[in-house]
């Protein structure tokens, strides 16, 4: 970007390809899908997921697949399935304060997938559950990359608050996690908003030009590869003040349930990730169940390497115990 500007080309894959770490240029693409630009991806990528994968698909449809998902992760899904999502979590937490460590990372993208799996291909046997896992793990590295909320730190003194003033206000304070009580957990989506910035789940989202593009004094040829780098943009310090740093409190007053110029970790426009609310929800319903009945202490592990998102290549190794039970 230094030496060659925020809107560049190169070659990928043996194709010419426009890179592009600008936020105006990013924002006009995702608006544009179907009409200027075209979802597209190497054929490396499509040998992957398959050449009838939904970012292959285009017209009707795709819009006939999205609209059939949304109707399982649209708000009203999602308000059906709370009280899955919750069991789900409360029986992961039971079953890790039976072991001795925990791997967090693995564990929970474990947990993900067991529930998504579920809910999408009505998978019910282990066995075949965890043979998805396997060809499924590579896609997921990234998913549930955020910082243990150590106790002792602001953030989780914050985020504890928040869901203790949950369980005051209940009737029932063992009654389950509500949508009301969901959308209140104003701190948690920003803690989960943070923590997908930094993650960068999507290191580089692919486009096509239909036609001669025009932007800025730059020319895009008709057929040409567009490659939106979204780690550019989350990780820019013009944007966001000290931007490797994890701090929840940047959120505050931002709009967080839709992309934007500066936040596109689910993608934009038309193809804005369906799946975000779900993940969003699985996540703030996992923090509300460990933060209100489980304590946890860190074993070993923890060190992180940006790719450019988060990994842990030594793991991250806790021991999680309910909170009147004693270390081991």
């Amino acid at each position: 970007m230094n030496r060659y500007g925020p809107i560049f080309k190169t070659s990928l894959v043996g194709r010419p390809t426009v890179v592009s770490t600008d936020p105006d240029f990013n924002y006009f693409i995702f608006q544009q899908e179907g009409q200027m630009f075209q979802s597209w991806y190497p054929d490396t990528f499509t040998e992957i997921f398959g050449r009838q994968n939904l970012g292959s698909l285009h017209g009707f449809l795709f819009k006939y697949l999205k609209n059939m998902v949304l109707n399982l992760f649209g708000p009203e899904g999602l308000k059906r399935m709370l009280s899955e999502v919750e069991q789900k979590a409360c029986a992961t937490l039971q079953q890790w304060s039976c072991q001795e460590t925990v791997e967090l990372k693995d564990a929970t993208k474990s947990m993900i997938f067991d529930l998504t799996a579920k809910k999408l291909l009505s998978c019910e046997s282990t066995e075949t559950l965890e043979n998805l896992m396997g060809s499924f793990v590579a896609f997921i590295e990234g998913l549930i990359s955020f910082p243990l909320n150590i106790p002792g730190t602001a953030y989780h003194k914050c985020m504890q608050e928040e869901h203790e003033a949950i369980l005051k206000r209940r009737e029932d304070p063992n009654s389950g996690v509500t949508w009301q009580e969901y959308k209140s957990m104003t701190f948690t989506l920003q803690f989960i908003n943070e923590t997908i910035r930094l993650a960068n789940i999507a290191p580089g989202i692919f486009r096509k030009a239909l036609q001669d593009i025009n932007f800025g004094g730059y020319t895009i040829p008709a057929g040409w590869a567009i490659m939106v780098c979204p780690p550019a943009v989350h990780l820019n310090p013009a944007k966001y003040q000290d931007p490797l740093a994890f701090n929840p409190w940047r959120w505050e007053g931002m709009e967080m349930n839709a992309a934007s110029k500066h936040f596109m970790a689910f993608g934009g426009g038309l193809r804005f990730c369906v799946g975000a609310d779900f993940a969003k929800v699985q996540i703030a319903v996992f923090l509300h169940n460990l933060v209100t009945k489980y304590r946890w202490l860190p074993i070993k592990g923890g060190n992180i390497v940006r790719t450019p998102g988060l990994q842990f290549p030594d793991g991250f190794y806790v021991q999680i115990m309910k909170k009147h039970q004693r270390n081991a």
